[in-house]
């Protein structure tokens, strides 16, 4: 027995390290494993550079300001079906006042008949369908006079106009609550644009923004240089136009019409800058204040709100947003500029500014900027508009 205890014994001891072995190399092989996948996962989600992010921003920028006019475009719409909605609820009030009349006077009618004992009670006319029914019912018109008759007439006349107007009413009704939640929507959509933005500017660290800096300076700088370029080809082309006039003046009068003297805009020039000059005294009394989107003045505007205030200064009305505004007057180039047109920017034409002559313009730009010059070259053009 004692051989076969000693024999046991041994056996027993080597099982557990075994067990422990078998532990440890699966232990090992799974943390192989979660290494390799999160070495393999790490890579998958790489920072954006930059570069990447100064054009997501100047994107949701974009977007944004896409939104800001179509919450304009809702904003003006929902105004003007209220508008709409009040007046037609003024006129069924009016309506039901004159319905009423026409009640009064028929149970009037209805009263002195009772009091003779040609008619049922006035009651029986209020619950019948309708007077004429009422009338047809008791065989009475060949009684009425025709003071009753026109009553009858007009109290009918009235009750049909008043449901009209009353289902008038509910379709504008309807109308103004699609308006305002098309409003909603499109302020919702500026504010989400705008918040992406703020988060993405605000995860980069001191030295990735002053990198975005620079490239922006670069930007400014590239378009400056643009500008400066058609600031010296609109000089020469006043240099010239200058020559030629003097030519005109120094010739000999032949009788005739020296072609040359049509500008070819459509424009009488003397009247438009006339208006142009009220334009840009105005648009540069606002330099400085600051853009909010949706807003017209005086304190902050967006970019077809001054647009539309500063042409407004000109005794010239202008369409809230930039894609009406786009579609006044008449479509001139790029060359062929002049202080007071309207410039338009990006394919969803969804900014504007006022150009101001040599390759500039003052507008609202953005949110957290305030209204500035700055040169038309900064965005890309989408095309040009003179209003009047």
């Amino acid at each position: 027995m004692p051989a076969l205890a000693s024999h046991r014994k041994p056996r027993s001891r080597t099982a557990k390290p075994s067990t422990a072995v078998g532990f440890t190399t699966a232990a090992l092989a799974g943390v192989t494993l979660l290494s390799t996948q999160s070495a393999t996962a790490a890579p998958s989600d790489p920072k954006p550079s930059i570069e990447e992010v100064q054009k997501k921003v100047d994107d949701l920028y974009r977007q944004a300001g896409s939104a800001t006019q179509e919450f304009n475009k809702a904003k003006e719409a929902t105004a003007e079906k209220r508008q709409e909605v009040d007046q037609l609820l003024d006129e069924a009030a009016k309506r039901t006042e004159k319905l009423n009349e026409s009640r009064r006077a028929l149970g009037n009618y209805a009263a002195a008949q009772y009091r003779t004992g040609s008619v049922t009670p006035t009651a029986a006319l209020m619950f019948a369908d309708s007077p004429q029914a009422y009338f047809d019912q008791t065989q009475l018109m060949d009684r009425m006079t025709d003071q009753q008759r026109r009553a009858v007439s007009e109290y009918e006349t009235e009750r049909a106009a008043a449901a009209k107007q009353r289902a008038e009413a509910t379709k504008r009704l309807e109308s103004l609550t699609d308006s305002q939640e098309a409003l909603r929507t499109s302020k919702q959509t500026v504010q989400t644009k705008l918040a992406e933005a703020r988060a993405l500017l605000s995860e980069l660290t001191a030295e990735e923004k002053a990198r975005l800096a620079a490239i922006e300076r670069e930007k400014e700088e590239e378009a400056r240089r643009k500008a400066e370029a058609k600031a010296k080809a609109e000089a020469a082309a006043r240099a010239e136009a200058e020559r030629q006039q003097q030519e005109r003046e120094t010739a000999p009068d032949t009788g005739t019409t020296d072609p040359g003297t049509d500008t070819g805009t459509g424009t009488d020039d003397g009247t438009y800058a006339a208006k142009a000059d009220k334009v840009l005294a105005f648009a540069r009394a606002q330099i400085g204040k600051p853009y909010v989107w949706g807003a017209t003045g005086p304190s902050s505007y967006d970019c077809s709100g001054l647009t539309a205030a500063a042409w407004k200064a000109a005794g010239v009305d202008l369409p809230r947003t930039t894609w009406d505004q786009v579609k006044v007057g008449t479509r001139v180039e790029t060359a062929d500029l002049l202080p007071g047109d309207l410039v338009f920017f990006y394919d969803d034409i969804s900014h504007v500014g006022i150009y101001i002559g040599d390759g500039k313009m003052i507008h609202a730009p953005k949110p957290g900027t305030n209204v500035r010059e700055e040169s038309i070259y900064y965005m890309p053009i989408y095309g040009s508009v003179r209003p009047a």
